[in-house]
């Protein structure tokens, strides 16, 4: 009896230390780094519901982990594999599983991020994505013409132009073309609800009215405590039914005509378009650009003025007139102090 004793003790003993040992074991596993992916990174898509044992196994398979055991028993140990995310992730460097673990159950996927700047045409806005890798241009240009997505506040729009928000955006590597586009309208429909309740309507335009005014102000303004008194000039222009004379609307006609070559002619105002906002004295039939939320506030809420006209000062900024006798004044000021500076350029040139 004694002897069974000292055998069971012996053995109970022995699955003791080869416990500690095996826990010692996946500390040590659980806490060493390892990657043997390639040198620029490699990137790993988890499904939504794979099981632990399957993303353990294809973390082995691309050389993010050594090994799967004490990835998934730590993952068991916690009960944290219902908690792992799916999406995409970029590896670069050594880690360890439990790091591993961390970084899916964070849900830290890899995005790539793109800052749309304000007053871009739709058109720029698509090259762009494209130029940096983002969607498929030409995928991209027809959903451009998805209209049904902003058709309860344009009802008469064209294509999506004025409504792909100026932002900065997250986007998986592989989101499609449509889901790219999509974000930006459905990010515009967010900002401008927010934009509206906070600076009321003084205007008494449509949306589609206020995107395209806002979109004229976006092009035209350069200094931010400009934009309520340009919106000031072209909605006291707009009530006297004067032609709006906005060189923008010129330039954007011109773009669609594949005619813009950086600068303006005097012929190029009498163009005949429907943007030629010299010519007809409403708003153009639709945004010239994507107006960003200083532009769409601007907008909803210009400045209570009585000015009429406005002359670039050459520096950023406008000099503002009431009449027209004063806005002549304005312009032979500082157009003449231009081309005195250009004459100026040229001869020391020589």
């Amino acid at each position: 009896m004694r002897r069974f004793l000292f055998l069971l003790a012996f053995l109970v003993l022995i699955l003791l230390l080869g416990l500690v040992l095996a826990g010692a074991w996946i500390r040590s596993e659980l806490e060493r780094p390892y990657y043997g992916g390639p040198p620029d990174g490699t990137f790993v898509d988890i499904p939504r519901g794979l099981s632990t044992n399957r993303i353990a196994d294809l973390l082995v398979k691309r050389g993010i982990l050594a090994g799967s055991l004490s990835f998934t028993l730590y993952l068991r140990y916690t009960d944290s594999g219902r908690r792992i995310q799916a999406g995409e992730y970029r590896f670069t460097e050594p880690a360890t599983p439990r790091q591993v673990a961390q970084r899916l159950i964070r849900g830290d996927v890899y995005f790539r991020s793109i800052t749309v700047p304000e007053g871009l045409t739709a058109r720029e806005t698509i090259e762009l994505l494209a130029k940096t890798g983002l969607g498929n241009l030409e995928e991209m240009g027809r959903a451009l013409l998805r209209t049904d997505w902003i058709r309860d506040m344009d009802p008469a729009a064209r294509n999506l132009e004025g409504y792909l928000f100026p932002e900065t955006y997250r986007f998986g590597r592989k989101v499609a073309s449509e889901a790219i586009i999509k974000t930006m309208v459905s990010q515009f429909r967010t900002s401008y609800s927010k934009i509206r309740s906070q600076s009321p309507d003084r205007t008494g335009l449509s949306v589609a009215q206020t995107v395209t005014l806002a979109s004229m102000i976006e092009k035209e303004v350069k200094q931010p405590e400009e934009a309520p008194v340009v919106a000031s000039v072209l909605v006291n222009r707009l009530e006297k039914k004067m032609p709006l004379a906005c060189d923008a609307t010129i330039i954007y006609a011109m773009k669609l005509d594949g005619t813009y070559r950086g600068r303006l002619g005097s012929g190029d105002l009498r163009m005949e378009s429907p943007y030629n906002s010299y010519l007809h004295p409403n708003l153009p039939p639709g945004p010239i650009a994507n107006p960003g939320a200083r532009s769409i506030r601007a907008a909803l809420q210009p400045a209570k003025t009585k000015f009429l006209y406005y002359v670039s000062r050459n520096d950023g900024t406008h000099h503002f007139s009431e009449d027209y006798r004063s806005h002549l004044n304005a312009v032979d000021r500082y157009q003449r102090s231009l081309a005195g500076r250009r004459a100026s350029r040229r001869e020391s040139s020589n």
